[in-house]
């Protein structure tokens, strides 16, 4: 990597250009301190929610309680992952973490909700996207409203990839 291609592949392999939104978050790193969202479920927690919010009218029979399961409000309440994403926005966060700590094979066991996880991730970015661009364009230009994945981590993290290594 060289200082003026922060985002490059080493030396000889295939690197696509990155669009243009991606430039101008290199740049805006370069610029100054970004700010990222913060803990988006003490957010969920804020709201006090009934554990049939959690369920929705599509898992109202679901078997088992699944109050906790923040990730699934991503499908069954998605106005509410909207209205964090934007207040973090707002409040000059210039990064949004989708709402998928938890969507990952090992954590949705505890729901029985495995076969959920890509439906979980793909519904958490098309909202973090959509807020963020939404919010990017009443900015009038790029510099701030980017949307990210995460990932768990700390003793959430230690504990799912022991799990998960076996599997592969």
């Amino acid at each position: 990597m060289t200082q003026a291609e922060p985002h490059a592949l080493p030396q000889g392999l295939p690197r696509a250009a990155p669009p243009p939104r991606s430039d101008a978050f290199y740049a805006l790193l370069r610029a100054r301190i970004v700010i990222l969202d913060g803990a988006m479920g003490t957010m969920i927690q804020r709201h006090g929610l009934p554990e049939a919010q959690f369920r929705g009218e599509r898992f109202a029979d679901w078997p088992i309680d699944l109050r906790g399961n923040n990730d699934l409000l991503s499908i069954t309440a998605p106005e509410i992952i909207e209205a964090i994403h934007r207040e973090y926005l707002s409040a000059g966060a210039d990064v949004i973490a989708t709402n998928t700590f938890n969507s990952n094979v090992i954590s949705q066991g505890d729901y029985r909700m495995e076969a959920l996880v890509a439906e979980l991730n793909t519904s958490a970015a098309r909202i973090a996207r959509r807020v963020a661009d939404a919010f990017s364009a009443s900015r009038l230009g790029p510099d701030s409203g980017y949307a990210f994945g995460t990932l768990p981590a700390g003793s959430d993290f230690a504990t799912i990839v022991p799990r998960a290594l076996p599997a592969l």
